[in-house]
């Protein structure tokens, strides 16, 4: 299943909130749903969310093509500003739009029409390069698993993460098809369950072996079971090697370490915050109580519970075994500030 899609002006979406159960694309053309469609995680994922941010972009252009040549530039500008916010963490987005707005510089004075080709041209390089990327990582990634490997990873990093093949599930698919994969353990990433409803999902339709279990049995799970590795995706890696990643990674890593298993992420290059000196640089998202305090509409606390809903943790440098990216696997010391291969982000 494409994760998104342009078609004819029109931005198509897989909506993963319905996910598993139910296969819906919705249909935008406006870049104010856009924003709407990533903050409330009916598309998510670092790398798809940088695409998702690339056509939103191309949509506020189309929008203010309408009202002619007179401050094109500007109502594009203040729109990609507010599209850049839609989630603060994922690092990509922030990528994917500085990507625009260069397009939009480069672009200057020429008619509206020909700007938003210019546009569009550029969101789906970003969507190409980024399963390119997801293959390639696949490749890298698989070779530092032994066969018969077991595998746990954390939230979705997979296809529908991306904008094609998966950075963390992109490892395990390519040590899949090598013949490597004994099973893969999922967890099911609290509050809002990626990890069942998508990863299992996403690992049953490749018929790659797959086991859920619930956060808490990680631990338990490495003294009995098993793991051979812990592959996570991320939200945004600082130039010291900080990962901020899905709630609930930092703490995989620290039970990773304990057990002697390696922990690796699987990530693009475009994740990489080189502006970011570590992990305290990073904005972590906080999202709404009622993820925490309800699950499908049913309430599971009490009224007036107060809640703290962080959406990410930040895993430090030193308990990441190594970095897989498209251009090869980093190992620590991680300097990505002064790495020439981590592209600049505006």
């Amino acid at each position: 299943m494409e994760t998104l899609r342009w078609e004819n002006g029109t931005l198509y979406f897989l909506d993963q909130t319905l996910l598993p159960h139910e296969t819906r694309y919705l249909s935008l053309t406006d870049y104010r749903a856009v924003i709407e469609a990533i903050k409330r995680l009916a598309v998510r994922g670092a790398p798809a969310i940088g695409a998702a941010g690339a056509y939103a972009v191309v949509l506020a252009a189309v929008a203010a093509a309408r009202e002619g040549r007179e401050g094109f530039a500007a109502r594009v500008r203040a729109a990609a500003a507010e599209i850049a916010q839609a989630r603060p963490t994922a690092v990509n987005l922030r990528w994917a739009v500085a990507r625009q707005l260069r397009v939009l510089d480069i672009a200057a004075g020429e008619e509206p029409e020909k700007v938003v080709a210019r546009l569009v041209a550029e969101a789906a390089r970003i969507c190409a390069a980024d399963a390119a990327a997801n293959r390639a990582m696949g490749a890298y990634g698989a070779a530092l698993l032994p066969p018969g490997a077991r595998v746990l990873t954390h939230c979705n990093a997979g296809a529908l993460a991306t904008c094609g093949y998966g950075t963390a599930l992109g490892v395990v698919r390519a040590a899949h098809a090598a013949g490597k994969i004994k099973m893969v353990y999922a967890d099911e990433t609290r509050p809002l369950l990626q990890g069942a409803r998508l990863t299992v999902f996403e690992l049953q339709q490749d018929g790659i072996p797959v086991t859920l279990i619930t956060d808490g049995m990680a631990g338990y799970l490495m003294a009995k079971k098993g793991i051979d590795a812990v592959i996570v995706g991320a939200d945004r890696i600082a130039a010291n090697g900080d990962v901020a990643n899905k709630i609930g990674t930092y703490s995989l890593a620290v039970l990773a370490r304990h057990h002697g298993v390696p922990f690796y992420v699987a990530a693009p290059l475009s994740t990489i915050d080189a502006a970011a000196s570590d992990g305290s640089a990073i904005p972590i998202e906080e999202r709404d109580a009622a993820e925490v305090t309800s699950f499908a509409g049913v309430a599971v606390a009490p009224p007036g519970t107060r809640v703290w809903n962080p959406a990410f943790d930040v895993t430090p440098a030193d308990l990441v075994s190594a970095i897989i990216t498209e251009k090869g696997v980093f190992y620590p010391p991680y300097n990505f500030k002064d790495n020439q291969e981590v592209l600049p982000i505006g």
